[in-house]
């Protein structure tokens, strides 16, 4: 009896003890797709090519990652596309918060974002009013909101899709001030910004990411950052509350896996993002790009932090109206 014991024992261990080794074994077998919902050139776009080049330059990954743009309806068809991947263990999704307001604006989708897989959050980004340059008349909030409402729907803002969060942010601003724009939609950040350097809309709440390159060069200006305090590369832009006014808005920078990926994988892959979450590279870039980096949150403590976000959104698309976000 002792030795049918003690045997039981030793196969148990044995077993735990290769559990335990394929855990830490698991790697890519193939090249790992990492999805952007979102187009070429906007925040999300820049992240994701960043995160590849560190992966590379850092020799993290024994298969390279194949950075690709599914923009279509808004991040729909990234989230239909990784839904369609349910049990893929090769393929990530750099989210932004269309994670959330996507599915819960075009329900017909049938996205479910909570059977996602968390891995990792990477940053939180940040949100600025932002005019052309030669808008000598304005140089503030008080003066943006006087030409707005003497402009009344020729007002041109141009944001990242129809639901998303430039969206929101921009009906968020209608119901405070009481005026009503014209919002025009695009499929990423980077085009935005290229049309508020041509002159094609009139304003936008890009991220400092997707303006920084053109406030640099003196094309464009920031008047107010939606933030709870004023980001280290803006010292001299006020906030909204600063102004009296209470609107306070971020974008979550996170990376997802399909629903049913395997632990495995998600074990390796939150290892991988955090090495590129603390290297220099990325913290610097969060500081000279105005992202605030944080801490580190991945597995159970991302998902937490998505159903938080999730419910903060659909209450968000319910005070603002959906017909407001979608300009239906």
């Amino acid at each position: 009896m002792f030795k049918k014991l003690l045997t039981s024992a030793v196969i148990a261990t044995a077993l735990a003890a290769f559990s335990t080794s394929a855990l830490a074994q698991w790697s890519p077998r193939k090249p790992i797709e990492m999805i952007i919902m979102a187009g070429t050139g906007g925040g999300a776009d820049q992240i994701a090519r960043l995160i590849q080049g560190l992966i590379e330059k850092k020799n993290l990954s024994p298969r390279p990652v194949i950075p690709i743009n599914k923009p279509g309806g808004s991040g729909a068809e990234a989230l239909l596309y990784m839904q369609d991947k349910a049990g893929d263990d090769h393929t990530v999704l750099v989210t932004l918060n269309s994670f959330y307001t996507t599915p819960t604006i075009q329900k017909e989708l049938g996205i479910d974002v909570t059977q996602f897989t968390p891995i990792g959050r990477m940053a939180i980004d940040n949100f600025l009013l932002w005019v052309h340059d030669d808008a000598a008349e304005i140089n503030d909030l008080d003066s943006y909101v006087a030409a707005v409402k003497e402009a009344g729907k020729a007002w041109k803002v141009g944001g990242t899709g129809s639901g998303q969060e430039d969206s929101i942010l921009t009906a968020m601003m209608e119901n405070e001030f009481g005026y009503e724009v014209t919002y025009i939609p695009f499929p990423g950040g980077g085009t935005v910004a290229k049309n508020l350097v041509g002159k094609h809309i009139d304003s936008t709440v890009n991220n400092p990411a997707e303006q920084n390159e053109f406030f640099r060069a003196g094309d464009t200006k920031p008047l107010v950052q939606f933030t709870a305090e004023r980001l280290p590369a803006y010292p001299d832009v006020p906030t909204a509350k600063e102004l009296g006014v209470d609107i306070e808005y971020y974008m979550q920078r996170s990376l997802n896996g399909p629903p049913g990926m395997s632990e495995e994988a998600q074990a390796w892959y939150i290892d991988l993002f955090k090495q590129v979450f603390d290297s220099e590279e990325w913290q610097q870039f969060c500081v000279d790009d105005g992202l605030d980096c944080g801490e580190w949150s991945a597995g159970a403590d991302l998902a937490d932090f998505h159903a938080v976000q999730l419910k903060r959104h659909v209450e968000l698309i319910e005070s603002v109206g959906a017909a407001a976000i979608t300009g239906e």
